[in-house]
């Protein structure tokens, strides 16, 4: 997806900033970054079917919708776009 202007000046102001880390660090927050990237879509689609095997209101569905927010807020991220 495109980054709008908001984003783009994020992403601007955070490579600026990633730049100035020493190459150890920055390679922790990369790894680290993609760790969660690869591993959360996995985790909310595994809740969700959970929940739909066992039924609706339960806490399952709970730690889904947390997820599901996680999830949200790393696509609000402009870290992948610098890492």
């Amino acid at each position: 997806m495109a980054m709008n202007e908001s984003q783009k000046t994020r992403a601007a102001a955070l490579r600026t900033e990633m730049k100035k880390l020493d190459p150890a660090t920055y390679q922790d927050i990369r790894e680290s970054y993609y760790r969660i990237a690869d591993n959360l879509r996995p985790l909310v689609d595994a809740l969700e079917k959970a929940d739909a095997d066992l039924g609706p209101n339960g806490p399952i569905l709970e730690e889904h919708y947390i997820f599901c927010e996680m999830l949200d807020r790393l696509n609000k991220s402009v870290l992948g776009a610098i890492v």
